[in-house]
């Protein structure tokens, strides 16, 4: 598809998350409008839209310099966004085919972003917020759109993480959530659709993860930096290769259960207990792997070729840490 072929993108607000989403379509090919969110006078204006542009040029230069892509390519990146001041939003939001609301996170803010988006986009245009922490249900209700109105939430830095939490309402029509999820993909991203729900998925669960740490610290249990090497090399390595419901079913979700059971009598605390679909699974004899089903299905799956393509990524884990070692002494039968 050319260039000019490909739907235009627009940005309601042009801070941390505008920034990262325009770089990642303006990447890809694709043309951006960036619109201001905020009305501003002639020199700030001018200044404002100078360290926007600087900025993006500057996380363009890191990857590059990092070796991501040739840094010839950066010019005719920066080229592919337009930056629109308040005044001039009509114009921005003109025969674009999705616009992203990222605007900061207050009722007001939001409030008045979809309702300059609202008065201004095409009536068929996608409506994305890019919020992480209102629900996508309520902000439909701030939409004239309710239709094609849904949350696309991604990770910062933007630019790197691959990750979209993508939330419709009950009202999001389907063809809208499977646009706007091809759509990321074709960029690189991988959308993952999720139920209107407090902290979507990643922050529900990283929340809890750092909450867990920060008390580990407290307790004295172990300093900052071991407990930060013990999940980078133990529980992110393997979280890396194998989903946390995945890791479930190849451990065993009965190990889970007995672990959760000790864990709440241990610590006198239940936020230890294992929930109750574990303790239905364990009922129904879906325990994961050794059992054929747990969260996933393995029946008629070839489980052998399963571990030894997990095992070959946890060793591609293993080498790109550099700690992967080879056996020491001779090599018995090795050339000399």
């Amino acid at each position: 598809m050319t260039e000019s072929a490909r739907p235009i993108i627009a940005c309601v607000g042009a801070g941390r998350m505008g920034r990262g989403i325009a770089h990642c379509f303006a990447y890809a090919g694709y043309r951006v409008r960036l619109i201001d969110a905020k009305p501003r006078g002639g020199e700030a204006q001018e200044r404002y839209f100078n360290d926007l542009m600087a900025d993006i040029r500057g996380s363009l230069d890191m990857v590059a310099g990092l070796g991501g892509f040739d840094v010839r390519a950066i010019k005719g990146i920066l080229a592919r966004i337009a930056l629109y001041p308040l005044d001039r939003a009509e114009e921005g939001l003109r025969d674009a085919h999705i616009v992203f609301e990222a605007v900061p996170e207050t009722d007001a803010a939001k409030r008045e972003g979809l309702a300059l988006i609202d008065r201004y986009a095409e009536e068929d245009a996608i409506v994305a917020s890019t919020t992480s922490t209102y629900l996508s249900t309520q902000l439909a209700g701030w939409s004239g759109h309710p239709a094609s109105f849904l949350n696309a939430h991604w990770l910062n830095p933007a630019f790197i993480v691959p990750l979209v939490e993508v939330s419709p309402t009950e009202d999001t029509a389907a063809s809208v959530v499977s646009d706007l999820c091809g759509l990321l993909e074709g960029i690189g991203k991988v959308p993952v659709v999720c139920k209107a729900s407090p902290g979507y998925i990643v922050p529900r669960i990283q929340a809890l993860a750092m909450n867990e740490a920060a008390r580990l610290v407290e307790e004295g249990v172990a300093s900052a930096e071991d407990i930060d090497k013990a999940v980078k090399y133990g529980f992110g390595f393997r979280f890396a290769v194998l989903g946390l419901l995945e890791f479930i079913d190849w451990g065993g979700g009965d190990i889970l259960y007995h672990a959760s059971r000790y864990m709440t009598d241990a610590m006198g605390d239940e936020r230890f207990a294992a929930p109750e679909i574990v303790r239905h699974n364990m009922a129904e004899s879906r325990n994961g792997l050794r059992d054929g089903r747990g969260f996933y299905d393995y029946e008629g799956a070839d489980l052998a070729a399963y571990r030894r393509d997990r095992l070959k990524d946890f060793l591609g884990q293993l080498v790109r840490s550099g700690l992967h070692r080879q056996p020491a002494g001779e090599v018995e039968g090795a050339a000399e």
